[in-house]
């Protein structure tokens, strides 16, 4: 069924459920290609939000992607089809009915910012709407055309990072705009996967965005720039992204602004298979207005509260336990309450372990989407990731019933397996899981 409301930015037609309200496709900004976004203004009708809008240009949009990403196709995308485009700054909201001033959880999905969409088949705001928390999905540009960084394209002193721009922009849009779907913009909640974590991180030190964010949780991919593969100088990533202008057959990066959306994608695919150090340099950079040299660094992690977590067998296992350790110290220092949780559950159906993004069908109660042969433990996992999630939104604490007791620190990581434990989390089971055969894409 159809539902109409009324917003400041005019009417607006979702979709009614039993529980929960659903608007999908909403604009929230504009930008031409490797320009900055600018967010939307009043609509001049009626909206139609009843279908998904378009996810950034990626390798899939051009190739089957049951050929070219088989393992997270059939773990996330099967039966689904996708528009692409270069214009892809759409939200999606969930949303409790007849309620207001709802905690605003704002989701960034992964890909290694390079490919992803808002709409997977395992991600769904439809239980924290009906758990009383506003659910908000976005889309953002990706690959060449979101992390583009190159001297020729500075203006105004600044140039890159446009995709991290485009979530920031969607931020300001709830911040303004969420009240009418009933949520509270004083208490905005970014929770981020892999790329999408270290989105978050970044997020959570925007000078831009100060005060705004209420709590972050960041699954698989916190500290992986704050510590490890810091940003890079734009000057410094000349040689690379000239190397995809040549090979597009254009002399200035005026002219590669207006090649077609196809010739500009495998112009970059083509560099990055020469470079073997190709997916740093298609990475957030320091732009200078939201990542500066001295604002996004390990000692600059605001007294927020956080959650982190990382799977079993998870891409780069070992590393990712090393940073969450790192990150959970230095959180404290700065007066975070800094929450740690080990996903360890050997999903059924095949030997692929607690894969890289497994925790996320989990975290979104979407296992009915999914193939694997579940069983009841799962659902009691879901549950409870779910219940964490919610009141850590609600109450900055992701202390819930059907949890034991969950303190602050990498000592004290909530463990999600066959049973619920707590306790320090194991490097030695990391490191030997560091050779499963789970996906990596994300």
């Amino acid at each position: 069924m159809k539902k109409t409301i009324e917003t400041a930015l005019g009417s607006i037609t979702g979709l009614e459920f039993e529980n929960h309200l659903e608007f999908r496709g909403i604009r929230y900004a504009e930008a031409d290609r490797w320009e900055y976004p600018k967010i939307t203004g009043k609509w001049d009708r009626t909206i139609d939000a009843t279908e998904f809008g378009a996810c950034s240009f990626q390798r899939r949009a051009f190739e089957k992607d049951e050929e070219c990403n088989p393992f997270y196709h059939k773990e996330f995308r099967v039966g689904q089809e996708f528009e692409y485009s270069e214009d892809c700054q759409f939200l999606n909201i969930y949303t409790p009915k007849d309620k207001t001033n709802c905690p605003v959880l704002i989701y960034i999905h992964g890909g290694s910012f390079t490919g992803g969409s808002s709409n997977e088949n395992h991600i769904s705001g439809e239980r924290y709407a009906q758990n009383g928390i506003v659910f908000v999905s976005i889309n953002y540009r990706l690959n060449a055309f979101g992390f583009c960084a190159h001297s020729g394209l500075v203006k105004d002193g600044y140039a890159g990072n446009y995709g991290l721009f485009d979530q920031e922009c969607a931020i300001f849009w709830v911040r303004d705009y969420i009240s009418d779907f009933g949520g509270d913009p004083k208490k905005i909640t970014l929770l981020g996967q892999s790329a999408g974590a270290m989105s978050v991180d970044i997020l959570i030190s925007d000078p831009r965005l100060e005060g705004l964010i209420s709590g972050a949780i960041m699954m698989s991919g916190a500290g992986l720039q704050r510590f490890g593969a810091r940003p890079m100088e734009i000057k410094s990533l000349d040689t690379f992204w000239d190397c995809i202008r040549e090979t597009a057959c254009v002399g200035s990066f005026e002219e590669l602004k207006k090649v077609d959306p196809e010739t500009l994608f495998y112009s970059w695919s083509s560099a990055c298979k020469l470079d073997k150090l190709s997916m740093l340099k298609t990475m957030p950079v320091h732009d200078g207005r939201i990542i500066t040299k001295t604002g996004f660094t390990r000692k600059s992690i605001p007294g927020i509260p956080i959650l982190l977590g990382i799977t079993a067998t998870d891409m780069m296992p070992f590393i990712l336990e090393g940073l969450i350790r790192q990150y959970s110290a230095e959180a404290a220092k700065n007066g975070s309450h800094c929450y740690v949780y080990s996903f360890e559950r050997m999903l059924p159906g095949d030997r692929s372990g607690a894969w890289h993004s497994s925790d996320l069908l989990y975290a979104f109660g979407t296992l009915s989407k999914n193939w694997r042969p579940f069983e009841e433990v799962d659902h009691k996992i879901s549950e409870a990731m779910i219940s964490a999630i919610t009141e850590f939104c609600r109450t900055s604490n992701p202390n819930c019933n059907e949890l034991p007791n969950w303190a602050c620190g990498v000592k004290n990581a909530m463990h999600f397996g066959n049973s619920f434990t707590t306790g320090d989390i194991s490097r030695k089971a990391y490191l030997k899981s560091m050779f499963s055969k789970g996906g990596a894409e994300f």
